[in-house]
This record gives structure tokens, sequence and C-alpha cells, in this order.
């Protein structure tokens, strides 16, 4: 069983970047990637189970499986995975460092607790967790998350991870993608329970890029064109966060 932690992630903070294109638009910025869930999180609940803070008072299990698409033909791990790898390749290419939760879709965990902390640690300018929802059949499209206030969170940093939230959403919508009709205002979703947004001290969001349980949603989830469009809206508004 490879279970992932800060040890075994630490290597990735040190990964040389490949070649820089002409564009170098993003030097000197750093960017986390979390790419939600694990492959290998279903066969260790002992692992993903276990009971972690949260912060803000809440107390929550290590990690979980994440969803799929209902004829089980897609995974919430391993589409997270694909798009952070199709994110990660977009920003190289402006000259950002890249730092990854994970590469593979074997491993276990991290535990949220460690996924914050790895962003706090690589000083992270902008961190983004990508995540798909499992929600009711019938509502579709994304949505962005945002951290809300809790004890002792820093205004600025609040401020800058809802900046991050907006200029996402606008960007998202640019491609053509649609704001969840089922949850959120219009795109976007201030919460106050989730691990990665309360123990993060980075300008931070999660975005769940689609309904896997609606159809419509998961048969675009499985297009690499589809794919390939959502990553490339998610490293402008990431440019345009980076850059303003």
């Amino acid at each position: 069983m490879r279970i992932l932690g800060l040890a075994a992630l630490a290597v990735l903070l040190l990964a040389p970047a490949p070649a820089r294109a002409a564009t170098t638009s993003l030097a000197g910025k750093v960017v986390f990637l979390d790419a939600g869930h694990n492959g290998g999180n279903a066969q260790h609940p002992e692992v993903i189970n276990k009971i972690v803070d949260a912060g803000n008072g809440v107390r929550k299990a290590c990690d979980t499986t994440g969803t799929e698409t209902n004829d089980r033909r897609l995974t919430e791990a391993a589409f997270n995975l694909s798009m952070a790898i199709r994110v990660q390749k977009k920003l190289q290419q402006r000259g950002a460092t890249v730092v990854m939760t994970r590469t593979t879709n074997d491993g276990v965990g991290p535990c949220i607790t460690d996924r914050a902390a790895i962003g706090n640690q690589a000083n992270a300018d902008a961190v983004v967790s990508l995540h798909a929802d499992g929600g009711r059949p019938g509502g579709r499209g994304f949505h962005v998350i945002y951290p809300g206030k809790i004890k002792g969170s820093d205004p600025a940093r609040l401020a800058a991870s809802r900046r991050l939230a907006v200029l996402m959403r606008s960007s998202l919508w640019a491609r053509g993608e649609r704001s969840a009709t089922y949850i959120g205002d219009h795109g976007l979703d201030e919460r106050t329970d989730l691990g990665g947004l309360n123990l993060s001290t980075r300008p931070a969001i999660f975005i769940e890029m689609g309904n896997m349980r609606n159809a419509g949603d998961a048969r675009r989830m499985k297009n690499g064109a589809h794919r390939e469009k959502v990553a490339g809206a998610i490293t402008l508004g990431l440019v345009r966060f980076l850059r303003s």
C-alpha cells in the first residue's frame, strides 16, 4: 500500500519543471494543484476513515473515495487527476512552478490536513483543489467554492480567495461552461466546513467541475476535447488572478 503523506510528497516540490515555452508570463509564480481523492482510497478505509481536525471546530474523515459516473466507467479520482495534469502542463508552459498533491491514481490519501500543509509549505500564490460533484441527477454544471470567515481568518487571504473564485467562474463562463443549477449562487459557494480551505494560509478555492451523477455532465467529462477546454479555462482563471 502506498500512502501519500508530506514526506512522500516533498519530492514533488523539488521536481524540475519541463523546458519552458516562449511565454513565461507566470515565471516566479507557484501554483498548488490538488487532485481530489485517490484511486486506492476505497481499498483502505482504515486510512481514509481516520478522523482529523478540518478547522473551525469541524472533525472529518482523512479523505474519501469521491464519486463516480452512474455507469461506473469514470471515477472522480481518475477525472480529477486527468484535469490536474492538463492544467499543470499549461501552467508550466507559461513558466509557473506547479506543485501537485499526486501524479498517479493508485495511492491512498493524503489526508486533507496534509493537502493543506503542502500548499502552505510551498508558499503557493494560488491553491486550486480539483473535484467533480456527486449531486442529484437532475442538477448540472460547475461551481467554485471559496472559504468563508472563521475564527482566526486572515481577511486579506479571504478576499484574495474570493477574487480567485470570481475570476475562475468568469473564465469557465467564457469557455461556455454553465454554473450549477442545484447548488451555490450563480456558480459560487462560500463554505466553512472544508479542511482544504480552513487550514490553508494561501488564496485557495475548490472547483467542482460538474456533476458526475448528471448524464450530460458525465458524458462531457469523458470527452477529451471537453477536458482540454475546461483545463484551458482553469489555466486562464489562474493567469488572470496571478497577473492582477
